[in-house]
């Protein structure tokens, strides 16, 4: 394999290890701050021991996700630094802000909040949450803008002397449509990751009857969020889609297998066969008009395909070949589409429980509710991929092909010894987070602690 090939093995490796850690760290961020809120509102003494034990899960998924997360920087000058040459007057811009802004942000009140108990009044420690979960998204933000701009470039001019792509106006990419509709897709996607964890591990606890008063309050919280959360998600990603479809239209042909133009265009279910070298697989159940519906937002609307898709890029950048895996582009669009459909008929027979009251012993919705976070990891890893795969060759749509953009001074050699070390590091970093994050799951919620205008002073008394 070449120097390339490794380079993005060990990119996507680090990104997908990386993506588990983000949307729980997010979503709990603002699922703790509405348990705080809560028990600040009512001074329920269980919404307080909630909003602590959940909080602990908060701050483990948040240092490793630091970790992993600078990882993934460090490769830019490693591995990419052509790549980091060429358009860093751009993509630097909205790295800086994630780090100068918002990591300082929520890396600065998490430790108030941790450290704040007992010490800050309730409404400053309340506040303090708030912006963690602020500061999260503030991350996301950013480094989505960063990506979305990889995706469909804008707010930049080529410098005539450097040849190279610099920043003119970064509230247009700040605006850029594939960041806004990508940005309201993982926000989303990072409050559904929430509300699975929180009710898994609420599942746990009442399968063992283990504060079941307790954990009732939790699962039944995630459970409300969850259902319309994962709908209006779906709805965002149909959304997005048609925003690709009409930048990046060989994407959106690659996630149907379509090598032929079409109109009206069909919605396979599932296909035999496929891939670059088959262009005519066995499509198996076929939805008439839903791909037109994805890709257009029209009943009728027409998909380019693939092999005319190939043709215009050639005669626009030159002889090769744009067309992306698309074995990977059809099946990471099924995954991620129908482990959705699954997340959201989950969430709406816990619904149909709570109304029927009987939640707290429905013994075999709670075991799949503990399973349901492996469901909600494999379908963002397949939103991650059907993102990323779908731009190739392109590292930047239109501007710069990935094989340009690796390191020229590093050998396969180099980068197959790093891989290797980046895999045995995080192993061992998953099981360090596996170990920690299911002991302080399985224990008991702790036990209260007073607020700092909760604690009464006594009066000073003085001697004669």
């Amino acid at each position: 394999m070449s120097n390339v090939d490794l380079a993005r093995i060990q990119f996507a490796m680090t990104s997908i290890y990386h993506f588990i850690f983000v949307p729980i760290t997010i979503g709990l961020a603002f699922l703790t701050a509405i348990l705080q809120t809560v028990w600040h509102r009512t001074g329920r003494d269980e919404y307080l021991r909630l909003t602590k034990f959940f909080g602990t899960l908060l701050v483990i998924n948040v240092a490793v996700g630091v970790v992993t997360g600078l990882v993934q920087e460090f490769q830019f000058g490693m591995d990419w630094s052509a790549y980091s040459r060429m358009v860093g007057d751009v993509f630097g811009a909205p790295l800086a802000m994630e780090g100068l802004a918002a990591f300082f942000l929520e890396s600065t009140f998490l430790g108030l909040w941790i450290f704040g108990w007992g010490k800050l009044s309730r409404r400053i420690h309340l506040t303090a949450i708030w912006l963690v979960a602020l500061g999260a998204a503030g991350s996301a933000a950013f480094i989505l803008a960063a990506n979305s701009w990889m995706q469909h470039p804008v707010g930049y001019e080529i410098n005539a002397t450097t040849g190279r792509p610099q920043l003119n106006n970064i509230w247009a990419v700040m605006t850029n449509p594939v960041f806004l509709w990508a940005y309201a897709h993982v926000l989303l996607a990072a409050l559904v990751t929430g509300c699975v964890v929180m009710l898994a591990v609420s599942a746990w606890h009442l399968r063992r009857r283990s504060n079941p008063d307790i954990f009732a309050r939790s699962a039944k919280l995630a459970l409300v969020i969850l259902a319309p959360a994962m709908i209006f998600q779906m709805f965002i990603g149909s959304e997005l889609g048609v925003v690709e479809g009409k930048y990046q239209p060989m994407k959106i042909a690659a996630a149907e297998a379509q090598w032929t133009t079409c109109q009206p265009c069909s919605f396979s279910i599932i296909q035999i066969g496929g891939g670059k070298q088959d262009q005519t697989p066995t499509k198996i159940i076929e939805l008439p008009h839903l791909l037109s519906l994805l890709a257009t937002n029209h009943w009728n609307g027409q998909v380019i395909g693939l092999n005319e898709l190939n043709a215009q890029y050639q005669q626009q950048y030159g002889p090769g070949d744009y067309v992306p895996n698309v074995f990977i582009q059809y099946w990471s669009m099924r995954v991620m589409a129908y482990l959705a459909v699954v997340i959201v008929l989950l969430g709406l027979w816990g619904l149909w429980l709570m109304r029927r009251k009987r939640l707290e012993k429905a013994h075999r919705f709670l075991w799949l509710a503990m399973w349901a976070p492996l469901l909600l990891f494999l379908m963002n890893t397949a939103g991650w991929m059907l993102t990323e795969n779908g731009r190739q060759p392109w590292i930047v749509q239109g501007l710069m092909l990935t094989k340009n953009g690796v390191s020229p001074s590093i050998s396969a050699t180099t980068v197959a010894i790093s891989l290797t070390v980046f895999f045995l590091l995080y192993a061992a970093l998953t099981v360090v987070w596996l170990v920690l994050m299911l002991r302080y799951a399985r224990k008991a919620p702790p036990p209260t602690v007073p607020a700092a205008d909760d604690v009464t002073t006594p009066e000073p008394t003085f001697s004669h």
